[in-house]
């Protein structure tokens, strides 16, 4: 808050003064898209971004084997939001919302043309990752890392 009442200070570097960032302007830092103020919801839609670019290539290219597919998914839909889960809170909702996109995605790497969403025999063994399980396994990860040293657990 004291920032905000704060006049931005000038500053120069060899004679040319440095744009202040507004603290409502969203820019990127370590790999997370947020504002000054803490608003993270622009790294959340680059998440729904990626997963949604991700679709439409597996939609686009027929020529994908299942396997291939699901492994581009994981790497390029889930491996973002993979990176920002741990930075991030996201509401259930978010959540639901991630997972129902990724449900398209797989849905159209395993060529299922119904709406529903039923693992058939020959596709139960199949790996599928969802939002909470991305979330479950980091947050045991996490845990796994900080048992490792004696003063953080």
């Amino acid at each position: 808050m004291r920032r905000e009442h704060d006049p931005a200070l000038l500053l120069t570097i060899n004679g040319e003064s440095l744009q202040a960032m507004n603290l409502d302007n969203a820019c990127k830092y370590l790999g997370c898209w947020g504002t000054g103020n803490g608003d993270m919801r622009a790294t959340k839609e680059v998440v729904r971004q990626k997963i949604i670019a991700a679709r439409g290539l597996i939609k686009s290219c027929h020529a994908l084997t299942l396997e291939l597919a699901t492994e581009l998914f994981t790497s390029k839909g889930m491996g973002v939001f993979r990176f920002s889960m741990a930075f991030i809170q996201w509401s259930e909702s978010e959540l639901n919302d991630v997972k129902r996109l990724c449900v398209q995605v797989y849905k159209n790497a395993w060529h299922w043309p119904s709406a529903l969403f039923i693992f058939t025999k020959t596709h139960t063994s199949k790996e599928s990752t969802l939002p909470m399980a991305v979330l479950t396994q980091e947050l045991l990860l996490h845990a796994e890392r900080c048992m490792r040293h004696e003063d953080v657990s």
